[in-house]
């Protein structure tokens, strides 16, 4: 009884924290609108409604290709033309502000039956937030645009209204508003909802004929003349354009050879996507049914702006991978793909640009065709293969590891979740570090502190350094390819082997890499400090970089690759400290252990020689360092596992012994290589 009470407690808290916290990011949605001067808020809106906006300027109301909408949306809003600015502006914000929260609403209470108490109790604040978050609502907001009003009106047509003609009619409109929504006609009527698909489609034709009838000149511009608004608003081969049709321009096909391979992919991607969906609405899950019919709409519609596509970040609701170590790279994938631009998520390499520049689209396409999603007959569907843990050994303070729930992991974790992981989280590291500039005079007057300090110990040798490497042209030339070249290799390396060879000190390396990573940017943050190649009439020689116009603040073309005042901590040095102290403590033999410890002393050598850091910044790098293991230390206790401890699994799993089994062996032998 009193664990049922302690884990209720532990539930509505966690609740609480996390209506707080939806509430705090729709109040910033609203401000960030609001607060903007009215030129350059609900753009789009404006186009429209504003003073010299479509729906005052007599002609067409595609004349000018500003109105991306059908007439029948022309029709709806035409009555909000004469409404003042100002007000309409602060109505449209808090009111797609609500339908956000109702979207959040009706998607959490369709969750399909077998989800947990737990996790129903905190769906609703979860989803707010992630549709907050979101690129589509973001940029609806922005824009003004009206695709919300599809998303809810499906929503409740599919999932909260049951009576079959009201459902239906409320679908109908959303396809009058946005035209591929009557995809989910065909999802109706397969699933027995016939009268309902029906309504749907005769719904949409009404309104439709009723806004040609109101607007015969603009319904032909639209539906013949622009082919159902394909060519409104910017390119169709833009990258705004997530559609197969926008990504077939972009990879150059042109004319009657586009259009054949678009409608063959199109009519493929329709086919199966509506088969996947309605086999999932039988199943039971109707939420993962609607998110699929919504990415199969996303993927075929002549142009899919960012604004049109909620329906990827619904997909999120399909549960996939038999082991617990796997069930967390679907969601994952989903919020980064719809939260963070796809140059964030991929390396600039030519070879990913074709993905990088279609990230919503890839995501929409393997939602509605790809990806394996559970069956609620399952038996991994609520309990995934569990993953085995393994105890710590006793630490030196009884209060360690202060988070005794951060268990430590024996199997190697998934893979490609990692990876991406890495990817983005250097990602963010890389914006916070070129935000945190800090200004030229703070950034110069902290490195002349620093090197009244470091003459004051007597180690200001970085400009005899310096000197003496540029006069021996093979030093200077070892020393600027080492520092190009082995800052993220060897790292990498590093983590690349752990992983393979000892997977649970690879998650206990990655954690204290992690936390330095954290540390220095607090560090560039808060002591923006110039280094010593940028400090005028100081003679250094910038090896690496060439020569810099000092007077210049911004230095030339490296300011625009990253923060030049990111000196204290040196990562550079940390790095290749993380990397010899990692190599020192787990590499089996002696000289392994030599190599690892030459590159933190080689890279300390070319950070000073190149002129990139004063040597206290390395001296900072160390601490960082320090800290990031002290810290995981703390956290998760001590590094070294109960050797030939049986590892704790989670809850058993009917029906998967063998697999558990699998989990045991692989604790077995990284708890062995850990002695």
């Amino acid at each position: 009884m009193a664990v049922a009470v302690a884990t209720d407690t532990r539930v509505g808290t966690a609740r609480a924290a996390l209506w707080l916290f939806a509430a705090v990011l729709a109040i910033r949605q609203a401000a960030a609108v609001l607060t903007l001067p009215p030129g350059e808020r609900l753009l789009d809106l404006g186009a429209w409604t504003g003073r010299n906006g479509v729906l005052h300027v007599p002609g067409s109301l595609y004349d000018e290709g500003r109105f991306t909408g059908t007439p029948f949306t022309g029709l709806v809003l035409r009555p909000l033309a004469d409404s003042a600015e100002q007000g309409l502006g602060v109505a449209w914000t808090f009111g797609t502000l609500l339908l956000v929260v109702l979207v959040g609403l009706v998607a959490a209470r369709a969750l399909p039956i077998p989800v947990s108490r737990r996790s129903t109790l905190l769906a609703a604040p979860v989803a707010i937030s992630l549709l907050m978050l979101s690129l589509p609502v973001r940029n609806s907001f922005h824009l003004g645009q009206t695709s919300v009003i599809p998303v809810l009106l499906v929503l409740l047509g599919c999932l909260a209204v049951r009576a079959e003609r009201p459902a239906g009619l409320l679908i109908g409109i959303g396809a009058a508003l946005q035209p591929t929504v009557l995809l989910f006609a065909p999802l109706l009527w397969f699933t027995g909802r016939r009268r309902a698909a029906v309504t749907s489609a005769g719904a949409f034709a009404a309104l439709s004929v009723l806004a040609w009838a109101a607007m015969p000149g603009d319904s032909w511009a639209y539906w013949v003349h622009h082919v159902a608004g394909a060519g409104l608003g910017e390119s169709p081969d833009s990258l705004a354009n997530q559609s197969l049709h926008g990504a077939l321009l972009r990879l150059g096909l042109q004319g009657g050879a586009e259009i054949a391979v678009y409608l063959l992919l199109a009519a493929g991607v329709v086919l199966l996507g509506l088969r996947r969906a309605v086999r999932y609405a039988h199943d039971g899950q109707l939420l993962l049914a609607v998110a699929v019919t919504g990415c199969v709409a996303v993927a075929v519609s002549p142009t899919a702006w960012q604004h049109q596509l909620l329906w990827v970040l619904l997909a999120v609701v399909g549960r996939v991978g038999r082991r617990a170590a796997d069930r967390m790279l679907w969601p994952v994938l989903v919020v980064l793909a719809i939260t963070l631009p796809g140059t964030m998520l991929l390396p600039n390499v030519p070879v990913l640009h074709p993905v990088r520049d279609n990230v919503l689209l890839v995501a929409a396409l393997v939602a509605a065709c790809a990806v394996p999603f559970l069956p609620l007959g399952s038996p991994h569907f609520r309990r995934p293969v569990p993953t085995a843990y393994a105890a710590p050994l006793p630490a030196r303070w009884a209060r360690v590891p202060l988070l005794p729930f951060w268990r430590r992991a024996l199997s190697r974790p998934n893979l490609l979740l990692e990876l991406l992981v890495i990817r983005v989280g250097y990602s963010v590291y890389a914006q916070i570090r070129a935000a945190a500039t800090g200004g030229v005079a703070a950034a110069e007057e902290h490195a002349r502190q620093i090197l009244s300090v470091e003459a004051a110990l007597g180690i200001d040798i970085e400009h005899w350094v310096n000197q003496a490497v540029v006069k021996a042209a093979w030093a200077e030339t070892f020393l600027d390819f080492y520092y190009t070249s082995f800052h993220f290799a060897v790292p990498l390396a590093v983590l690349g082997v752990l992983y393979v060879r000892r997977p649970s000190d690879y998650r206990w390396a990655r954690s204290s890499l992690a936390f330095a990573t954290l540390l220095a940017l607090l560090g560039f943050w808060l002591y923006p400090l110039a280094p010593p190649r940028l400090m005028p009439g100081m003679g250094f020689i910038d090896t690496v970089h060439g020569p810099q116009d000092l007077a210049n603040p911004d230095y030339g073309a490296m300011t625009a690759v990253t923060n030049q005042y990111a000196a204290m901590p040196s990562l550079h040095f940390g790095w290749s400290l993380w990397c010899g102290l990692v190599v020192l403590l787990l590499a089996p033999r002696l000289w392994m252990k030599l190599l690892g410890l030459l590159h933190p002393l080689f890279t300390v050598c070319a950070i000073v020689a190149t002129a990139n850091h004063w040597v206290l910044d390395a001296a900072g790098g160390a601490v960082v360092v320090g800290t990031g293991f002290g810290l995981t230390y703390l956290l998760a206790g001590r590094r070294q596992l109960q050797v030939g401890a049986d590892p704790v699994p989670a809850r058993p799993v009917p029906g998967a012994r063998s697999h558990a089994d699998d989990a045991h062996a692989d604790g077995k032998e990284a708890a062995a290589q850990n002695a």
